[in-house]
């Protein structure tokens, strides 16, 4: 974007100048201050160059709020300047008046459409760039959604069928997780930030990030407002958040939630693929583990550490990470 914005800032600054020399061949007495009227025509471009990079961060959502709220605040300053407080008095002391009015009913405007921009789209609807008559549903991402990092296997698959809204925010947080002294902590946050990059890479994912200011200060509050805001639902793997959205009536999607309903229902008998990654305790026995964590145990299958084989439940019993199961190569696949 800077690559392409700079040659335009440049040309615009250039021809600011050059209408500064124009401006003294329409005004003859003007003639000998062409080299002047030249170097006020380049600052005055240089200004506006500068203005346009300190507003770098104002989005267009804060431009019409800024919109809504001068034009509000001048509406009101024009019903009041026309008010019969106004009809009686020295001309000068009514001017200056309603000038003092109309600045600061615009002031006062403008500042509180942009503390509340964020509610704004209840005013004026939050342009998704889509057809009109096409629903997007929306899904707001939390934190500890990114660090988890299920979130890129739910997108790839597919399923879940709706844009990704990160709020800035959000990005803030797991940034300065990511820069923390401890070295847990950093970890955590880095991961955080490649799943962004990986959800970046996934073709037909629609990711928008949300330049928000919610009033709350509360992170946890911030972002059931902006869901509430926005029509959508929160995707967390935090209880507490996820509890406070019931709460509010903001549906979620809790990534813990989902993995307990994806489990495997093992049954006796039942035939299941599972990659063995280590030999067992007894003599012949190998080990593998199933996506949701459970731990398969199979007999004779030494020599099949390392490869995927298909087995034979044979035996299950409950353990603290799932389900232990016991289990038999199929027969066409024994040694």
């Amino acid at each position: 974007m800077n690559k392409t914005l700079w040659p335009i800032r440049i040309v615009f600054v250039a021809l600011c100048g050059a209408a500064g020399g124009l401006v003294c061949y329409a005004i003859p007495e003007w003639d000998r201050l062409r080299l002047f009227a030249v170097i006020m025509g380049l600052l005055l471009g240089i200004l506006i160059v500068l203005v346009d990079v300190l507003l770098r961060g104002f989005s267009l959502r804060g431009l019409s709020a800024v919109t809504f709220g001068l034009g509000i605040g001048s509406l009101i300053g024009y019903l009041l300047s026309v008010s019969p407080l106004f009809e009686q008095g020295d001309p000068q002391m009514i001017y200056l008046a309603r000038l003092g009015l109309f600045l600061t009913c615009g002031y006062l405007g403008t500042v509180i459409a942009l503390r509340g921009k964020d509610e704004f789209n209840l005013v004026i609807p939050y342009v998704r760039f889509v057809p009109h008559d096409v629903h997007v549903p929306l899904v707001v991402v939390d934190a500890s959604a990114l660090i988890d990092g299920r979130i890129v296997k739910v997108c790839e698959s597919g399923f879940l069928g709706a844009a990704l809204v990160i709020p800035r925010f959000v990005l803030n947080t797991v940034q300065a997780i990511a820069d923390s002294p401890e070295p847990h902590r950093q970890a955590r946050g880095r991961r955080g930030l490649e799943v962004l990059n990986e959800l970046r890479r996934i073709p037909r994912l629609d990711l928008r990030v949300h330049e928000s200011e919610a009033r709350p200060d509360e992170v946890d509050a911030k972002l059931v407002f902006l869901a509430r805001s926005l029509q959508a639902r929160l995707m967390t793997t935090d209880y507490n958040l996820a509890k406070l959205a019931e709460f509010q009536g903001v549906p979620w999607l809790n990534l813990h939630a989902l993995a307990r309903s994806l489990r495997v229902e093992l049954a006796l008998g039942q035939s299941v693929e599972v990659q063995l990654v280590k030999a067992g305790k007894e003599a012949g026995q190998a080990v593998g583990f199933f996506d949701d964590g459970s731990m398969v145990v199979v007999a004779d299958a030494l020599a099949r550490v390392g490869q995927v084989v298909r087995v034979e439940i044979t035996g299950l019993m409950p353990a603290a990470g799932g389900k232990l199961a016991f289990a038999r190569l199929e027969p066409e696949r024994r040694l």
